[in-house]
């Protein structure tokens, strides 16, 4: 059996092992675990006012998200034969509830119909290879900032996390010092002390050990500090297992175009599109560079593969009321850890399927625990950088502007397109308009039509 499964995963032509292949799947899934509980509060409009009850209910959503983070990451691993994980997309799943279902009035049902067709068009474009081609339009000193900016984002996330850095009271400058003086904040600075050390002796395994042990700690001190430092996570759940809610599996309607119009519901479908491509796009960029999975021009061979797994991600994620399932950016520490095949991302569908009887137990994690494996991750997707020309105005300013607007904008759409932008402009002033792909001014066009709505 294991030599089959060798076979299939091709373990020992990409250098590793199934321990280590299973290894990474742990560590992808406790950095990626948040998302069980936070996708549904971002769904059930958790703690907006005005929208009580308008939400999806918490246990079902709950259910789903794992569900369709299993089967997806399981599927890609299978198909594609990557370590690439997906779930619900942040800012994907912001996007369903505050533009379709708060500020446009769809019913969830009608704003999962949204997702739907945005990922059967995705899928027709990957079939039809457009969607490789506009990839391959992007120029790469692009594609490897694009993986920088993405290693930026997972550290600023994970310096959030731990409450290292908090939102200024005053704005300016949007990002602040937090609150150190803490047990969570303790925690974080044991935590990534303690992750680092494992790092610089090369511990195997050392991400997935310092989340667990970063755990620990915090249990140790949430008891002794009375039990509640940490809210709902870092204390040992009254029940391990929790019964599946599967009420709002196939609620779909795609009566949108009557409600919103032809033209606003083509522009929203559009732009959610829009967001859920490039996300895709970077990620599996960061991701795969961070692996050392490109070749020389920069490229994922079996390309297509990925990207038909998430558009079916899209699919599935409105069919099972989750949101859009996509690509996570924290497979990269899976990757970090080891991670070079399907197996890592079969895994991790593995511990999502559990999860769904096993919620009490994974909400044990709090965020300080996992906080440090996202910066060492950050710290290894940096080495990207180093194949940027920096020496080349032309070339690493448009680098610049992709790798700092991702973080500083929060969104890897974002700071792709700002980039692609700067890119554009540079090569017509300088009178090289002939050395860009014409897809390119394509997507420069489609970025213009993104920022301006």
């Amino acid at each position: 059996m294991a030599t089959i499964r060798s076979d299939y995963f091709r373990l020992r032509q990409r250098g590793t092992t199934m321990g280590t292949e299973i290894r990474a799947g742990f560590t992808t899934f406790l950095v990626m675990a948040y998302i069980i509980f936070v996708n549904p509060q971002i769904l059930g409009f958790a703690g907006v006012a005005g929208m009580e009850g308008r939400g999806l209910p918490l246990d079902a959503t709950i259910t789903m998200t794992c569900l369709t983070a299993g089967v997806m990451s399981i599927l890609m691993g299978v198909v594609a034969n990557y370590p690439i994980a997906l779930a619900p997309g942040m800012g994907l799943n912001a996007f369903v509830a505050f533009e379709l279902v708060q500020r446009h009035g769809l019913t969830w049902p009608q704003a999962m119909g949204v997702v739907i067709l945005e990922g059967l068009i995705i899928a027709v474009l990957v079939l039809t290879r457009f969607r490789e081609w506009l990839i391959e339009a992007i120029p790469l000193v692009l594609r490897r900032a694009i993986g920088v900016g993405i290693g930026l984002f997972i550290a600023f996330i994970g310096f959030a996390n731990g409450g290292f850095i908090t939102m200024s009271p005053g704005n300016v400058p949007p990002v602040t010092l937090g609150a150190l003086n803490t047990i969570p904040a303790l925690v974080f600075g044991l935590g990534l002390i303690l992750t680092a050390w494992l790092t610089t002796r090369k511990v195997r395994g050392a991400l997935l050990w310092g989340i667990l042990l970063t755990t620990g700690i915090a249990i140790l001190l949430n008891v002794v500090s009375g039990g509640h430092t940490f809210g709902e996570s870092a204390r040992l759940p009254a029940a391990m297992v929790s019964r599946p809610n599967f009420e709002t599996f196939g609620r779909v309607d795609f009566s949108f175009f009557a409600s919103l119009g032809a033209a606003t519901a083509l522009l929203l479908t559009f732009s959610l599109m829009l967001t859920d491509f490039f996300d895709t796009v970077g990620t599996v960029v960061g991701v795969a560079g961070a692996g050392r999975l490109l070749d020389r021009q920069g490229r994922l061979p079996g390309m297509r593969r990925v990207l038909f797994v998430d558009a079916v991600g899209a699919v599935a994620g409105g069919v099972a009321n989750s949101s859009t399932n996509t690509s996570f950016i924290e497979s990269a520490a899976g990757v970090t850890d080891g991670g070079r095949t399907g197996l890592t991302s079969v895994v991790v569908g593995v511990l999502f399927l559990f999860a769904m009887l096993l919620t009490p137990l994974v909400g044990i994690l709090p965020p300080q625990a996992t906080a440090p494996a996202l910066i060492i991750v950050g710290l290894y997707m940096m080495s990207m950088s180093k194949d940027i020309p920096w020496d080349e105005a032309e070339q690493a300013i448009p680098a610049f502007v992709t790798m700092l607007g991702i973080p500083f904008a929060a969104s890897i759409t974002s700071g792709i397109g700002a980039g692609v932008l700067t890119y554009v402009a540079i090569k017509l002033l300088r009178g090289q308009a002939r050395d860009v792909h014409w897809l390119l001014y394509a997507i420069a066009g489609a970025f213009l039509l993104y920022f301006a709505t």
